[in-house]
């Protein structure tokens, strides 16, 4: 039977992950059969779509420093998946 309906990114499931294994799990698993895109978006095979992001992202992107969290964001940008060490690196140069 074919599908009557299909997904948009309006409706789109928001994951926060405490590590990078946590991360790296999810983003195998829910990528498998869909497709990746940048600043941790992922489609699933059903074409539901999820953004897989650290916790910590917040406090990163929050910084009172605007040089620090500019160079949070630009790091952010460049990603596909999340990298934790990526964005506190950025944050600490």
């Amino acid at each position: 039977m074919p599908q009557l309906f299909t997904f948009t990114p309006a409706l789109s499931f928001f994951v926060s992950c405490e590590t990078q294994r946590e991360i790296d799990t999810l983003w195998e698993k829910l990528s498998k059969g869909g497709r990746t895109d940048q600043c941790g978006w992922l489609q699933d095979a059903c074409g539901m779509s999820w953004q897989i992001a650290p916790s910590v992202l917040g406090k990163l992107l929050d910084d009172p420093d605007p040089v620090r969290s500019t160079r949070v964001m630009k790091a952010m940008l460049g990603m596909t998946r999340r990298d934790i060490k990526g964005l506190e690196q950025a944050s600490h140069r």
